[in-house]
């Protein structure tokens, strides 16, 4: 029977389905640090980890790894062509994090329009004549721009259609391999799409170079507001500094960051117009259980031969060959 690692502190009902489930054994490191895990790494047949990083060097040392199961859909720290070398599997957990997230981006985009940070600090400092500025704006009527259309991209539709807004939709992938049937409509053109937004809110792949650089932000609105709960490095931070500080765009809500955490000194931390959290989009409590089980399970369906394949992300390599 395999013999499985978790690295980094798991919701109980994921411990609890590795304590039920007949023969297996597991080691348990609730720190979040390779250092932490990697002198635990050879013995396991199954390593579930958090965000820590699974280097080249950590994976050598994995003899019996037969499969890493990612507690979350991204996997930028892990070392995939490490993986493919040795045939070894890497999984991700299905939509479980995408109500989190659709909500988290609803909630920065409605924090940016009613200007909440600013809102915040008038009656803590006794400026209550700052009501008067009318700063705070409605998003009824305005126009959003979801960058990546799948799982998460689509429930924040929903959202935002509830509070009235005019929805479109940039996603290149889909609009080659098929467009989502509803009432959203695909935009080709992404420049011209962030001149029609009122808001953008980022739900997409990071790639070689942020999708959002200084040209695409003189694209938009100076009223617009920029939203990112995707991944650090979609959007260019240094240009979103310098566009936040000249009025390019009015406000941004960030949620994840180029470095994390970001260092105390990073400039964004000065902008009162700008709202920012800790990389916890997908961190609720009902999220944090889902994804916990949905990671243990792909370990234990992957040594019963029943895990989805639509979860393996290199599926392609698994008899050692590309």
């Amino acid at each position: 029977m395999p013999h499985i690692l978790v690295a980094g502190k798991l919701h109980p009902s994921g411990i609890a389905l590795l304590h039920a489930a007949p023969g297996v054994t597991f080691d348990y490191v609730e720190d979040v640090s390779e250092a932490s895990y990697a002198p635990l790494i050879a013995p396991a047949d199954g390593l579930v980890i958090r965000t820590q990083p699974l280097s080249a060097p950590t994976v050598a040392r994995a003899d019996r790894l037969r499969i890493v199961s990612r507690h979350g859909v991204g996997y930028d720290a892990v070392d995939l062509p490490s993986l493919n070398s040795k045939g070894i599997a890497l999984s991700i957990v299905g939509d479980v994090n995408s109500i989190s997230v659709a909500e988290h981006a609803m909630m920065l985009l409605l924090a940016c329009a009613k200007q909440l940070l600013r809102s915040d600090h008038s009656i803590r400092e006794g400026n209550w004549s700052w009501r008067n500025r009318l700063e705070a704006t409605e998003l009824f009527g305005k126009h959003l721009l979801i960058m990546g259309f799948g799982r998460t991209g689509r429930r924040l539709a929903k959202l935002a259609d509830a509070f009235g807004m005019e929805v479109m939709a940039f996603d290149p992938y889909l609009q080659k391999t098929g467009w989502p049937e509803g009432p959203i409509a695909p935009v080709s053109d992404l420049m011209a799409g962030l001149g029609w937004a009122d808001a953008v809110s980022v739900h997409m792949p990071r790639g070689e170079r942020p999708a959002i650089g200084a040209q695409e932000l003189a694209a938009m609105k100076p009223s617009a507001i920029l939203v990112n709960t995707a991944r650090g490095g979609i959007v260019d931070e240094a240009a979103l500094l310098e566009a936040l500080r000249d009025g390019t765009i009015s406000a941004a809500g960030l949620d994840v960051f180029d470095d994390e955490p970001p260092l105390a000194d990073h400039p964004l931390f000065g902008l009162d117009q700008v709202i920012l959290t800790p990389h916890i989009a997908g961190l609720t409590a009902e999220c944090a259980e889902r994804m916990a089980i949905s990671s243990v399970q792909n370990v234990l369906d992957f040594f019963a031969g029943t895990i989805d394949p639509a979860l393996v992300v290199n599926r392609e390599y698994l008899n050692g060959k590309p």
